[in-house]
């Protein structure tokens, strides 16, 4: 069976121009997927990448919230689009910044984790109950503020927010882990 085209084929650094290539001599600093993934889709508008780059530099490294807290939220978004790149990404990451491979698998299955502590509990919560009904509950929101704190409400938002961009993004593109690597969501799987 013939795969079909990329909508966007993979770019090389010898195709890049100077802008994109500046770009990309950063991204490879720090990326598992060199220069594939969001950053080759965005590769094609240097200007939003840019501004992208500096957000997701604020949102993954620099956030007030702590990084397995952070990263649970990206896979929250990740498992709700399921987004191969995204899984295949951030799982490692999770998992090195301390989330449980309990809770990443159950979150994979589709289920609300179980044995999550408050401030997972509340990541869970606030995430899920904001992407299915495009608001959050007084309630939740309390909870959220009582156990996060108001900047750290603001910036899982913002999180989350981001990587639903980049969820579509890659989802528009039909974009894979690389070539070799197994899928985190088989065909055919919820």
């Amino acid at each position: 069976m013939n795969a079909k085209p990329p909508r966007f084929p993979q770019l090389t650094l010898e195709e890049l121009n100077p802008d994109q290539r500046k770009l990309a001599d950063e991204i490879v600093k720090f990326s598992s997927v060199g220069i594939g993934g969001p950053y080759n889709i965005l590769m094609r508008s240097p200007v939003l990448l840019r501004r992208m780059l500096d957000l997701w530099n604020y949102l993954r490294w620099h956030t007030s919230l702590p990084l397995h807290l952070n990263e649970f939220a990206i896979l929250i978004v990740g498992r709700r689009w399921r987004s191969q790149v995204e899984w295949y990404a951030h799982v490692p990451i999770a998992i090195k910044a301390g989330l449980s491979e309990t809770i990443i698998a159950d979150l994979k299955q589709k289920k609300r984790p179980e044995g999550m502590k408050d401030d997972e509990a509340i990541v869970y919560d606030l995430c899920t109950e904001l992407a299915a009904n495009h608001k959050v509950s007084d309630e939740t929101f309390a909870r959220a503020k009582s156990i996060l704190g108001e900047q750290q409400v603001v910036d899982l938002v913002a999180v989350s927010g981001a990587y639903v961009m980049t969820a579509m993004l890659l989802s528009v593109a039909d974009a894979m882990p690389p070539e070799g690597k197994e899928l985190p969501f088989k065909p055919g799987e919820p």
